[in-house]
């Protein structure tokens, strides 16, 4: 059996490298990767091969995230057409949501060739979200759909499937990559050392809805520098939200970083007071090693941890930004409930593609 995997950004190299791992104990199953190049920037995409041990991609598309969303997805969709005419793969297995995952779905779709969905089911319910969009449409042209919580299955349920497609709950890959390299994170990972904080927040910026629009980006702006005063913020500042702050001439007065590695990020999430993020998957993560959230986003996919009340939602307005995370830093939770299943997804996902 061949399997074409699609990757392209961080979150699904993480997730990539705790399944193929496990997609590897089957000697049946051959593995060939595409690295879309979506994220292109060593920082953001090399570093997680060499840590993490991921395995080599065959190809990589080179095409990145400096280029506009449409023009990209159609790149992607042009090669990789041509490489799946190459490989005629059993599966393309594609995760999550971002333009590479959409591209990845569409082309095997194009082609008659069945499409495996992880993270299947999320639903933000944001139509404005690209990223909502993308997981929309591979979820309805996808034949497996593995789901990270009951919720998203619950989503799938009401929206309807065809008849040739199954749907699994399977838990969260990322908890399975979390269980798997928290010990190795300790040992490999100097940033503690590097930022020299006994205490501080961990925040991570670049979701297009707010850096795209200098209303939000600027008002989340003023929002950090005013927690800082009292608070030190830690912030791995991604490229692109690094050009969007300089075009405008803001000010960010934080504690700037590089982007960091997955065994870096582990062990700040390890050691930080609180997690203040646009980002999906950091949400999970900080449910993960038992931290509380501010999500500066208008909603979230992950509406389990809202309901436990370990992550607030406060958008981009400074008060609700300020206000939050004054009451989260000081906020006691249980994180003891099993939301994302108990680190076997990876083992799920493969038995039942291996039986196709």
């Amino acid at each position: 059996m061949k399997i074409i995997t699609i990757i392209g950004a961080r979150p699904q190299f993480i997730k990539s490298s705790i399944l193929s791992k496990t997609i590897g104990k089957y000697s049946e199953i051959n593995e060939v990767i595409i690295h879309s190049g979506q994220h292109f920037d060593s920082n953001m995409s090399e570093v997680f091969f060499e840590e993490m041990g991921i395995k080599k991609p065959k190809y990589n598309l080179k095409i990145n995230s400096s280029q506009k969303g449409t023009t990209m997805i159609g790149r992607m969709i042009e090669k990789c057409e041509a490489i799946l005419k190459i490989e005629k793969p059993d599966l393309v297995l594609v995760y999550g949501d971002t333009n590479t995952t959409l591209a990845g779905a569409l082309s095997a779709n194009n082609l008659n060739i069945p499409i495996a969905h992880v993270e299947a089911g999320l639903r933000s319910f944001n139509h404005f979200m690209p990223e909502e969009i993308n997981r929309i449409i591979t979820d309805k042209i996808s034949t497996y759909l593995f789901c990270p919580t009951q919720k998203a299955v619950e989503n799938l349920m009401k929206e309807g499937l065809s008849e040739n497609q199954k749907i699994f709950k399977c838990g969260d890959v990322m908890q399975d990559a979390a269980f798997y390299y928290a010990e190795k994170s300790a040992i490999k990972s100097n940033v503690i050392s590097k930022i020299n904080l006994s205490k501080f927040i961990l925040c991570t910026l670049h979701r297009a809805e707010n850096t795209d629009n200098e209303i939000k980006l600027r008002s989340i702006v003023n929002s950090l520098n005013e927690i800082h005063k009292t608070t030190p913020i830690v912030l791995p500042l991604h490229p692109r939200t690094k050009l969007k702050i300089q075009e405008l001439g803001l000010n960010l007065n934080v504690n700037i970083i590089d982007p960091v590695g997955y065994f870096d990020m582990m062990e700040l999430l390890k050691k930080c007071a609180l997690v203040l993020t646009d980002s999906g998957g950091l949400q999970k993560e900080a449910y993960f090693f038992k931290k509380n959230c501010v999500t500066m986003r208008d909603e979230t996919e992950w509406v389990e941890l809202i309901e436990k009340k370990v992550n607030i939602i406060v958008g981009s307005e400074k008060d609700k930004i300020v206000n939050g995370v004054n009451l989260m830093l000081n906020q006691k939770s249980d994180f003891t409930s099993d939301l994302y299943g108990n680190g076997n997804a990876c083992h799920i996902i493969v038995k039942e593609i291996s039986n196709k």
